[in-house]
């Protein structure tokens, strides 16, 4: 068993997961035979941290996406203060149909594209009903040809 002076990464991605345990870790890795990281091998010390980093990745990942979404729930007028009102509003079919925390990473991306599109085209209707009230307020008293 090779002996690694600077344990620092190990440490580093640990904080970034939550509620993470070094033991428990650390025992995952070498199949419960250790809880030291000094008597993990090279293999299984690599090992770990590659596959820590893809998960702290992925939870970074989904967290920028959640906020993503989250956003563009506000500007459609759900009320995102309220972890109620955003699952009530994801449970619904036609937008989700399951709870918020429970979307995966692909789902939140779909989730913030529908969103968009939902918000662009209300944005139209309401642009069309403008032109048409302001198009009604401009040709009033006008005599048709």
């Amino acid at each position: 068993m090779a002996t690694r002076n600077n344990y620092s990464a190990f440490y580093a991605l640990l904080r970034r997961l939550p509620g993470a345990d070094k033991d428990q870790v650390v025992s995952q890795w070498t199949a419960g035979r250790t809880t030291s990281l000094r008597e993990m091998t090279d293999k299984e010390y690599a090992t770990m941290i590659r596959e820590l980093r893809g998960k702290v990745d992925n939870i970074e990942a989904k967290r920028k996406a959640r906020s993503a979404v989250l956003k563009q729930m506000q500007l459609y007028g759900v009320n995102t203060a309220s972890w109620d009102t955003v699952d009530r509003f994801c449970r619904s079919p036609k937008i989700a149909g399951k709870r918020f925390c429970l979307l995966s990473l692909e789902e939140l991306e779909k989730l913030r594209l529908k969103m968009l599109s939902i918000r662009g085209k209300d944005t139209q209707k309401a642009n069309r009903q403008h032109r048409e009230e302001l198009g009604a307020k401009l040709t009033e008293g006008q005599i048709a040809n």
